[in-house]
């Protein structure tokens, strides 16, 4: 008997974005989740932090799936202390949302967060994602504000 095919998916890996094909590749994803999905203005949805971000991308079946990046703070956010990053930028194709991607994206992130001794990560979360980042440890401070035309939580988490 012929053995089935494997209809598994093909497993999702992580890594550091090196280089600008790649780097292109992570702004691609933003675009289309943030700039066609939301209608983000284009404008605002890249900015100078990209040059200075770690960046990570989602690999499955090589193609590039999902992406995130992470930026050290000048300062802790009000009434915290000690080194502080912004995990930002966050977007998953819609076709794979739903299957950890996102979770992997935020882990990946976090470890590099430690790497740098990062002690506090700060987020902002769009109110849809709020049990997302819940489930991972963040919790929500403050109110809720308008960013890009899309409400956001920010959200806090000490490593």
């Amino acid at each position: 008997m012929p053995m089935p095919p494997d209809t598994s998916p093909a497993p999702v890996t992580v890594a550091h974005i090196k280089g600008e094909a790649e780097l292109m590749q992570a702004l691609a994803i933003r675009e289309v989740v943030f700039i066609e999905e939301q209608h983000v203005p284009e404008g605002i949805e890249r900015d100078a932090e990209d040059a200075l971000a770690y960046h990570v991308i989602a690999y499955q079946g090589g193609h590039a799936i999902g992406t995130g990046r992470l930026v050290k703070l000048p300062e802790p956010p009000a009434g915290q202390s000690g080194t502080w990053g912004q995990i930002g930028r966050m977007a998953v194709l819609q076709a794979h949302r739903k299957s950890r991607v996102g979770s992997l994206l935020l882990t990946s992130l976090e470890e590099e967060a430690r790497r740098r001794n990062v002690t506090g990560i700060m987020l902002h979360a769009q109110l849809y994602a709020l049990d997302f980042y819940k489930k991972h440890g963040y919790q929500p401070v403050g109110a809720v504000f308008d960013e890009a035309g899309i409400d956001h939580l920010e959200m806090h988490k000490r490593l």
